[in-house]
């Protein structure tokens, strides 16, 4: 199955990530401190900059060479150096353990939701959040099917949520969900005053 995703605004960059699981997982990976939609664009940069993709292609690039990929402009991260050096721990994990699949993560023995979740959470880069919310977006927009997806994304797995990119499907989303992001930081925020307070 071939979803269709709908996240950056750019109709190439959504191309890949919508029959590419890795350039998702790497999205998903660059998905802090930046905006959203330029996150889950840097895999086609760093496709079109590299002139191939594959776990292997990244985890075999001299480091000096890929930071510099990272670094032309438009950059693919505000963070380049330290980007760069995260995906291409990533792509190494997948070599070493999916044999350079991203998808055998979702896929290989047939996993439950918790499963997936916990082979999510191995990977270089991905804590608890981060591993929640890309369940959540194989759920919602990749066609998982998995047993449980729902309960092992928790609040971000839940129907009709705004909440994360999980829920982006067009601009009115992605709008929705920023609202909702900025509504938790400030809560969040409000929060840690009150208790330092």
């Amino acid at each position: 199955m071939n979803p269709t995703l709908h996240i950056t605004g750019d109709d190439a960059a959504d191309a890949l990530l919508s029959s590419n699981p890795l350039a998702l997982l790497i999205g998903m990976l660059l998905d802090q401190q930046v905006p959203m939609e330029t996150a889950f664009a840097g895999p086609a940069k760093i496709s079109d900059r590299l002139g191939s993709f594959s776990a292997e292609a990244i985890a075999s690039t001299d480091p000096t060479e890929f930071t510099a990929i990272f670094k032309e402009s438009p950059a693919v991260h505000r963070f380049p150096g330290s980007m760069a050096e995260r995906v291409q721990a990533l792509c190494q994990a997948l070599v070493d353990d999916w044999g350079g699949d991203a998808a055998a993560i979702w896929t290989s023995g047939d996993p439950d939701g918790a499963e997936i979740l916990a082979r999510l959470k191995a990977l270089p880069g991905f804590g608890d959040q981060k591993a929640t919310i890309f369940l959540a977006l194989l759920g919602k927009q990749y066609g998982l099917t998995a047993d449980g997806w729902r309960e092992a994304a928790g609040r971000y797995g839940e129907e009709g949520s705004l909440r994360s990119v999980a829920d982006i499907v067009d601009t009115d989303s992605l709008a929705k969900v920023r609202e909702a992001k900025k509504a938790a930081k400030a809560a969040a925020k409000a929060a840690k005053a009150a208790k330092s307070g």
